[in-house]
């Protein structure tokens, strides 16, 4: 296990080193005119039944969330992101991508956002961003707008999944899914019936469609682990001078059975500088 985690950080060290790789991956991978056998999802969406907002720029930028116009070293930085898991989830056709994290406070639902964001300027691509973190909801505020039904109403039955959909303004192909409140006997409710049927359903509408699920903390609560069946794939959230490695190491022992894309080492102080 320590072996699987060295080598992912030995691979971030050799892409700090030769960017224009994953560049010229990323051209070439998602470029329809260079193979011609890729499907393009829709340019421009218009949304009639899912609910429209219009995120505050002033709301976004004091949560750290990227405007998808962006081009700083952040929002490069997940353009990067964004072109590793595509590929690895290409690669085995996965659709549905679970946001893991060892402990509270290591970014995970800030990365998440970040990175649907991102995926969603792929113009190959819809995405939809779903809030299982029913211990402390947090996707509607870190965005700014009050959801009147979310996730938690979808499983416990009380409103249909299409009254429960947000789409932020400019923010091309993003949908969110975002829990309203808490819910008691959460990790019963995501391993029952109901949470299987429900992802069932959010895998089955698009095929274009990535779905990104964020979780509560692995060794938080049992949560992320009794979901973790339901999903294809992961990706691990730690932050650096936060994580402890004992704490990464038995995250990942722990999700053993969930194939993971990679390690995001959030808040890292060792960033290479601009082009």
């Amino acid at each position: 296990m320590v072996d699987r985690i060295r080598k992912a950080l030995d691979l971030a060290r050799r892409e700090r080193v030769h960017p224009e790789e994953t560049a010229r991956l990323d051209r070439s991978a998602r470029d329809p005119d260079m193979d011609g056998a890729v499907p393009a999802a829709p340019v421009s969406i218009t949304y009639t039944r899912t609910q429209v907002f219009t995120p505050q720029a002033e709301v976004l930028e004091r949560n750290r969330i990227m405007n998808p116009s962006a081009s700083d070293s952040a929002a490069a930085a997940f353009r990067m992101l964004r072109t590793q898991v595509l590929q690895r989830m290409d690669a085995h056709g996965w659709r549905s991508l679970a946001i893991f994290s060892p402990s509270a406070h290591d970014g995970k639902t800030t990365t998440a956002i970040n990175l649907a964001v991102s995926l969603a300027s792929d113009r190959l691509h819809t995405v939809l961003l779903v809030e299982f973190d029913f211990r402390r909801p947090a996707l509607a505020a870190r965005l700014g707008f009050a959801p009147e039904s979310g996730a938690d109403d979808a499983l416990s039955g009380l409103a249909r999944v299409e009254s429960c959909l947000y789409h932020p303004e400019g923010f091309e192909r993003l949908v969110l899914l975002p829990a309203r409140a808490a819910l008691e006997n959460s990790s019963e409710i995501l391993a029952g019936p109901r949470s299987r049927a429900l992802v069932g359903e959010l895998r089955a509408r698009y095929p274009e469609r990535i779905v990104i699920f964020d979780l509560p903390p692995v060794l938080n609560a049992d949560d992320a682990l009794s979901f973790a069946p339901l999903v294809e794939c992961g990706l691990v959230v730690a932050a650096e001078g936060r994580t402890r490695r004992n704490d990464l190491v038995r995250t990942v022992e722990l999700l053993h059975s969930t194939p993971l894309v990679g390690t995001v080492l959030n808040r890292a102080t060792d960033v290479p500088p601009g082009y």
